[in-house]
């Protein structure tokens, strides 16, 4: 499933096409995906301009004029496709080709940008795991999606003092308590393993042993909120990781998996200088973590 420097990367590749400009049609060619669109869903899109394009933890939400949000979510092979005025690729450079089968061509907004220019943004999922669902005029915040959802780890409002004061006398291990989205909204397995390893912390320690006393801030707390946002950063700047199904809006692949230093890593040696520890998997919840068990403490 994309994560967050995915869907970030997907928001940026939108936005200069669809801010600002008006869906002119929508083509809604199935009644559901994961759930059943919206009642009357092309109908009340067409003719509203898009005001904003905006990613909240991982879902993409489009600011329509009326004050109706659309929330997008792309499941684990959803993706928007941009094709413009007569041409039939989409505009990007190409490493690999990307399927663009009609068949799972779920949703096409026609838009009409302010200059007169149209363009087609296509929403293709092969599994149908993504979902599109309004969020009525004044109440996004109230969404059940997005009510809970805790600090996006994108801005300076993470530092080590709220990851301190979050995981405050909590039991749970380290990596559960990154991946708990009423905490921290967005942070995914892959990430996380990263950012634990750049912060030389072990994801099997208790989350509240990086608080101090009170919940104040420490050395370990700040290390870890650091390596969040720089992880995430990184992520972002190097367009994703591609795993699987995940493509940037213009078709690119993404690259930071070229630069994970523990997932998916098993059995390498650690690429921390001077570390003569070995990449190890375990099992957590049901998920994978990989860390090295000799530096990360």
């Amino acid at each position: 499933m994309p994560e967050l420097p995915e869907v970030e990367t997907v928001r940026r590749g939108l936005q200069p096409f669809m801010e600002g400009a008006t869906i002119l049609a929508v083509e809604q060619r199935r009644p559901d995906l994961r759930f059943p669109f919206p009642d009357r869903f092309a109908e009340r899109l067409t003719g509203r301009r898009i005001e904003a394009v905006e990613r909240r933890a991982k879902y993409l939400i489009l600011h329509l004029d009326d004050g109706l949000g659309l929330i997008s979510h792309l499941g684990m092979s959803g993706s928007y496709r941009i094709e413009q005025d007569d041409m039939s690729e989409t505009p990007g450079d190409f490493k690999h080709e990307r399927t663009k089968s009609a068949v799972h061509d779920h949703v096409v907004l026609q838009l009409g940008a302010r200059d007169g220019t149209k363009r087609r943004i296509i929403y293709n999922d092969p599994r149908r795991f993504g979902f599109m669902l309004f969020a009525e005029p004044g109440e996004l915040n109230a969404h059940p999606l997005i009510k809970g959802l805790g600090t996006e780890p994108t801005g300076n409002r993470l530092d080590g003092a709220l990851l301190a004061k979050l995981f405050q006398n909590k039991a749970a291990p380290l990596k559960s308590a990154l991946l708990d989205q009423r905490l921290i909204a967005g942070l995914g397995n892959i990430y996380v393993c990263e950012a634990m390893w750049r912060a030389e912390l072990s994801p099997l320690r208790p989350a509240g042993s990086i608080a101090g006393e009170n919940g104040a801030a420490t050395e370990a707390s700040e290390r870890l909120a650091a390596a969040i946002r720089s992880v995430i950063a990184d992520a972002i700047k190097a367009g994703g990781s591609s795993l699987k199904d995940y493509r940037q809006a213009d078709g690119e692949l993404g690259y930071f998996q070229h630069s994970f230093s523990v997932y998916d890593r098993e059995g390498t040696p650690c690429p921390r200088a001077g570390c003569n520890g070995t990449v190890t998997r375990i099992v957590q919840s049901g998920r994978s973590t990989f860390y090295c068990p000799v530096c990360q403490l």
